[in-house]
């Protein structure tokens, strides 16, 4: 009797065990083919099932941070608190916080803005509207946003993703530029404004030597959607080091675009060989603009300051249609290339270094209303790009911040052809993760969020608009604990230069 009974039991819960090891798999199905089909998540379509514990514990992180840890603001290249303020605004939810700032306050660099004793009402804002670069090309280019989107390569990047920049830009009415990889179809697909960057190895405007191939640059200008062309001296990653292509990456589509051999490794030059004086580079600048009848400048990174106070000296001399269009000045904390860390930690000035003195240097010879100055360097949140505005950028561009809006996790793969949101790789059962429609969208919210939260802060400080803004609206922590106005800080010029001749 006591025999079948335990016989009986251990039966039922024999069948109990199998029935929930197979209500487990039927669920872990379920879920793996809910994962796969769904197209929001790209860890989750890349990694089903495995990829939901990432949303999972991130999701507990903020209930358990208190007893654990308190890493929002410490984690670098770009912290928590900077990530997760770019996945809102890219999902279009609220990027609202509750009971108070994370962020210091009081260490030296750090910044505040001076609110107005009278905001701003919204009805007496204006919203930042167009400025024309180039007025004097034959070709002029009216941008219509301060915000856009910086260099990156095909190669570098997926065809997905290039393809949701794309589309995302033209709905942002933004630029996208191209890097230095050149033109590829996915560029073109959303109908968005392009620059085309012209790199050491002029990728896809060179002849079988690797010269600037005039023909090549004429066929590009004729397309409509080119509307800019930018010659890159140097990149934050990299100041000194040309772009750094590993061969697994320079596939046939990729050999073909940029006009070099498949499989083999995809190395620039560490500078221009046809440029190697202030003459030659305002030479090449003019012959650019002369073949393709649009605006052209440079992108480079501040280090020497002299090269840069001759250079200003020299075009003081010029007349204005001989002068660059624009200047693209990447921070040495750019870093959206693979570089030797020597040179990722260590070369060349930071951005808020850097645009203060190039701004004061262009006022100075009489440059400024002339030349368009394009600051970028991990300008990914509203208070950065707000603060580039406020020093004297014309316009703000982003690499980063829009691989954040496609889903990048800083996962620090971006050269190992191994990214597990298919951001920065060739491998397709990656790439599949990355639905271009669904992610073009977020990168137009982000885009969205991004300039909406700058003028809000231009607004709290009483300025209409973005453009408003001035180094007497930001104030910067000292090493005495103390807040001086940044205006104090880099006070500008008084006198051009051509004042005094």
């Amino acid at each position: 009797m006591i025999d079948s009974y335990i016989h009986s039991t251990l039966n039922f819960f024999a069948a109990l065990f199998i029935v929930a090891v197979g209500l487990f798999l039927l669920t872990i199905i379920a879920l793996y083919i809910i994962d796969i089909r769904q197209t929001r998540h790209t860890i989750r379509r890349n990694y089903p099932v495995i990829g939901r514990f990432r949303y999972f514990f991130e999701h507990l992180g903020e209930f358990f941070r208190q007893y654990f840890f308190a890493l929002d603001r410490e984690e670098l290249p770009f912290n928590r608190a900077t990530r997760s303020w770019v996945y809102r605004a890219a999902k279009n939810v609220s990027t609202s916080v509750a009971f108070g700032s994370t962020r210091s306050l009081t260490q030296a660099g750090d910044i505040h803005f001076t609110n107005a004793g009278f905001a701003l009402l919204e009805e007496h804002t204006l919203k930042t509207t167009a400025r024309v670069i180039g007025p004097l090309c034959q070709y002029p280019y009216a941008a219509p946003s301060f915000i856009n989107i910086s260099g990156m390569s095909f190669g570098a990047l997926s065809s997905p993703a290039i393809t949701a920049l794309s589309h995302g830009a033209a709905k942002a009415g933004c630029w996208l530029n191209t890097g230095e990889g050149g033109l590829s179809p996915y560029h073109l697909a959303g109908n968005c404004d392009i620059v085309y960057q012209i790199g050491t190895a002029k990728y896809g405007v060179r002849d079988e030597e690797g010269n600037l191939c005039p023909a090549k640059l004429k066929s590009l200008a004729e397309k409509p959607q080119v509307r800019m062309f930018e010659l890159k001296l140097s990149q934050g990653a990299k100041p000194g080091k040309g772009g750094i292509l590993p061969a697994t990456k320079v596939s046939a589509e990729i050999a073909a675009i940029r006009g070099i051999p498949e499989g083999q490794a995809s190395i620039s030059p560490n500078r221009h060989r046809d440029i190697e004086n202030i003459q030659e580079l305002i030479d090449r600048l003019d012959d650019i603009r002369d073949i393709t009848g649009k605006p052209v400048g440079f992108k480079t990174v501040l280090g020497s300051t002299q090269w840069f106070t001759d250079l200003c000296a020299y075009m003081a001399k010029l007349p204005s249609e001989q002068v660059p269009d624009f200047i693209t000045l990447d921070g040495a904390e750019g870093g959206t290339g693979a570089a030797p860390q020597s040179l990722m930690d260590h070369m060349g000035l930071p951005l808020m270094e850097s645009l203060p003195f190039v701004v004061d240097e262009l006022k100075r010879f009489g440059l400024r209303e002339r030349i368009a100055v394009i600051a970028g360097g991990k300008l990914v949140t509203p208070s950065t790009a707000a603060r580039a505005m406020a020093t004297g950028a014309d316009f703000v561009v982003s690499a980063r911040g829009f691989m954040f809006s496609l889903g990048c996790i800083q996962a620090m793969q971006c050269h190992q052809n191994t990214c597990p949101t298919g951001i920065t790789t060739h491998n397709e059962r990656l790439q599949k993760g990355l639905d271009p429609h669904n992610k073009a969208n977020r990168v137009a919210n982000y885009h969205q969020e991004l300039v909406k939260e700058v003028e809000m802060i231009a607004h709290s400080c009483g300025a209409a608009h973005a453009r408003k803004l001035t180094r007497q609206h930001v104030r910067i922590i000292n090493e005495a604990g103390r807040s001086t106005l940044l205006s104090d800080v880099y006070p500008e010029p008084i006198k051009h230069v051509s004042d005094t001749h």
